[in-house]
């Protein structure tokens, strides 16, 4: 099954506004990146070109023990399907199925 990107997108913001009370920047990457997904605060919340730490522990609850590094600059979703799911279920407080890399 193949997810669509601007669809995960849609449904990881919305999930993340249900599950968290704030808006979050949900937004695909370009050129070579494409397929990628960076979940972070929007530029009205960030500080010093990053999330306060208040929303990267925020951010962190949310995506729960399979939400990897949240970091000052958010929260990076690989572009696969597998990956997708995972952070699809992560933000809607689902179990996730952990995604294998697909890179060396």
């Amino acid at each position: 099954m193949s997810i669509e990107r601007d669809e995960t997108i849609r449904t990881i913001r919305a999930a993340l506004k249900t599950r968290t009370g704030r808006t979050w920047s949900v937004t695909g990457g370009r050129g070579t990146a494409w397929g990628w997904i960076l979940i972070t605060a929007p530029p009205a919340r960030r500080v010093n070109w990053g999330m306060t730490d208040d929303d990267i522990a925020t951010l962190s609850a949310a995506m729960g023990s399979g939400g990897g590094m949240v970091g000052r600059g958010g929260y990076t979703v690989p572009s696969s399907d597998a990956y997708y799911a995972q952070a699809v279920a992560l933000a809607s407080g689902l179990p996730a199925t952990p995604a294998e890399p697909y890179w060396d």
